[in-house]
């Protein structure tokens, strides 16, 4: 049996009805719900006290998954993210099948594949991708453990996942890159 086992049962029942979960990813602890979900990711929006203008990351557990909700990703990129040893979303046009109010102005979706066990787990068994934007309110530093994050953010969630609390190892949020439809790649955030 997993450890984390008894999250992922308690994620699943809350991700299915819609609501929010606290939990740990490949880089900072992050606010997930449905990414296919509009009124969960409102809810998302509204504890962040952030602009519905902004995008969030989507989490997916393979490549396969963005063939899924991507209408036509640049194939090039899969070899890319394989040679990174660093967490990174990559900004692709033409999202399909997503919730509206988590795409940009210009329908594009930021997603990362997520190789970190809880994650990759959650996500394989939940069979869609889960948002995952960081554990604060707009405009106040990413958590970089679990202590770090505001009560206002952990008492506004519908679940908090108990695996990982006590890692104090600081993280950092992915960076960020877009494929250009010319080829060449733009850092967003390195």
């Amino acid at each position: 049996m997993l450890p984390f086992n008894n999250d992922i049962e308690s994620c699943l029942e809350k991700l299915n009805a819609g609501q929010l979960i606290l939990y740990p990813t490949d880089t900072v602890w992050g606010i997930g719900c449905d990414a296919t979900n509009e009124a969960a990711v409102a809810k998302i929006y509204q504890l962040k006290k952030r602009q519905d203008s902004k995008a969030m990351i989507v989490l997916v557990a393979d490549e396969r998954d963005i063939l899924h909700y991507v209408s036509q990703p640049e194939l090039q990129i899969f070899d890319y993210i394989k040679g990174v040893n660093r967490p990174t979303t990559v900004i692709y046009d033409g999202a399909v099948e997503l919730a509206e109010n988590l795409l940009a102005e210009d329908g594009s979706v930021a997603i990362r594949i997520c190789d970190e066990p809880f994650c990759k787990h959650l996500i394989k068994r939940f069979r869609k991708p889960i948002v995952s934007t960081s554990a604060n309110i707009s405009g106040y530093p990413s958590p970089q453990c679990f202590m770090d994050i505001e009560p206002v953010i952990v008492d506004g969630v519908d679940y908090v996942v108990n695996y990982r609390q006590d890692d104090t190892e600081p993280r950092k949020p992915s960076s960020i890159i877009k494929w250009e439809k010319d080829g060449t790649l733009s850092i967003i955030r390195p």
